[in-house]
């Protein structure tokens, strides 16, 4: 029998595989819009522009970026669906909720960064047979840049992604791979429909001086997303482990400018560099992967006197229920940009507020930015594997999921309804 105050199932067929498959491809397609993809998307116009007049070139870069944006989806989707088969309770975005990786990440756009700002070269850093192969293999580089595209927006749910995933995680393993495949042609597939559309070469500028100064600015939308990251990591190791990634960051910068010097200078101030990133990853590094404690008791007022948000539990969801309280569930990360947003806008509107307020809704917020077993079942028992997902639970009626990017006029309807 179900629990006192837990809610029944939630209503509505699971969808089709079909239905699955477009809405994955459709997600996919939608992840193209996510600000951090926005710089990476950047270096692949300035490789247009740079091969205006070669349609061969357009089209083998399209092709090997799609490969490494699908690879890289279905890579992901076997380690998510290995590691639930071993019994941990993951869901899409896990690899976000790993401090270790969030560092790597921020570690890898600061030196796409500075290599795009001109800081230094990867011809001055590395080996020359390394660097002659970086050269003369751009469809490798154009691979990488999928690869690299697919890791920082993977995190993100985009509007029809949610029930996909969801469904995805019960299929049998090749079905849900055919689901994780076609999220990554989703998102692969502007750019490769581009690439085979010689009007979009044509449509852009002539290669030129412009292209240095374009190659330069981009260094800036990176760095905001080592921003981005950091705030992340500072939701999951604290104050303490973000200023630590940000001194190990400034001492790397130094490292790879002191690479590209020549003579003396650069063997001294290298070697001092090194030396300096060494101690400081044995006196700080630890602090970056050293989780916080979790604050759960913790409220957050809203602008609305008598309504606040609450840390989300199975417990204090199903005895506000039992007291006869709607509940809204705010299924959220702090790595999750489309969560961010609908925070600051929908879910901060006065009007949405005010209903909520006379219907007496309680505001519980469920944190995903740390691996939490408890959020990852809830999230499964509303068919979803991926945040955003906003729930409002009542006693004896079936929880209503709202959509991944919120409306207020959606919102607001849906109170009324209560």
């Amino acid at each position: 029998a179900r629990a006192a105050g837990a809610p029944p199932p939630a209503s509505g067929s699971p969808i089709s595989l079909w239905a699955a498959l477009i809405g994955a491809l459709l997600g996919g397609m939608i992840l193209n819009l996510m600000p951090c993809v926005f710089p990476v998307l950047a270096i692949k116009v300035l490789a247009f522009a740079k091969h205006a007049d070669d349609r061969a070139a357009h089209r083998s870069h399209g092709l090997a970026y799609t490969a490494g944006v699908v690879l890289s989806f279905l890579a992901l989707g076997g380690l998510l669906l290995g590691l639930r088969a071993a019994g941990e309770q993951l869901g899409w975005g896990f690899q976000l909720q790993s401090p270790g990786v969030v560092a790597a990440l921020a570690v890898l756009f600061t030196l796409i960064g500075l290599n795009l700002a001109g800081l230094f070269e990867f011809g001055n850093v590395l080996p020359s047979r390394l660097a002659s192969l970086q050269a003369k293999n751009p469809t490798a580089d154009a691979f990488l840049t999928g690869v690299l595209a697919t890791a920082i927006a993977s995190p993100c749910t985009a509007p029809f992604m949610g029930a996909s995933l969801g469904l995805a995680i019960a299929l049998p393993a090749l079905q849900a791979l055919a689901v994780f495949g076609m999220l990554g042609l989703g998102m692969a597939l502007p750019y490769l429909t581009a690439s085979w559309w010689p009007a979009i070469a044509r449509a852009l500028p002539r290669p030129g001086a412009w292209m240095d100064t374009f190659r330069r600015g981009m260094a800036f939308p990176m760095f905001g997303t080592v921003v981005w990251l950091l705030w992340v990591l500072g939701q999951q190791s604290g104050i303490d482990g973000a200023a630590a990634l940000l001194m190990l960051l400034v001492v790397l910068a130094l490292l790879v400018w002191a690479l590209g010097l020549r003579g003396k200078s650069r063997a001294v101030l290298a070697g001092l560099s090194l030396a300096g990133l060494l101690w400081l990853s044995w006196a700080v590094g630890p602090n970056v992967t050293r989780l916080q404690d979790a604050s759960p008791g913790a409220v957050v007022a809203t602008t609305v006197e008598g309504l606040s948000w609450q840390p989300w539990s199975p417990e204090r969801q199903a005895t506000l229920l039992a007291e006869g309280r709607p509940v809204f569930v705010d299924f959220t990360a702090a790595w999750c940009v489309t969560c961010q947003y609908n925070k600051r806008t929908t879910l901060a509107n006065a009007d949405v507020l005010g209903d909520m307020a006379t219907k007496n809704v309680a505001l519980l917020r469920a944190d995903w930015t740390r691996r939490d077993p408890a959020v990852t079942a809830a999230l499964a028992s509303l068919g979803r594997n991926g945040v955003p997902v906003y729930a409002i639970y009542k006693n004896g009626q079936a929880p209503q999921v709202l959509s991944e990017v919120l409306g207020v006029d959606e919102v607001r309807a849906t109170l009324q309804s209560l």
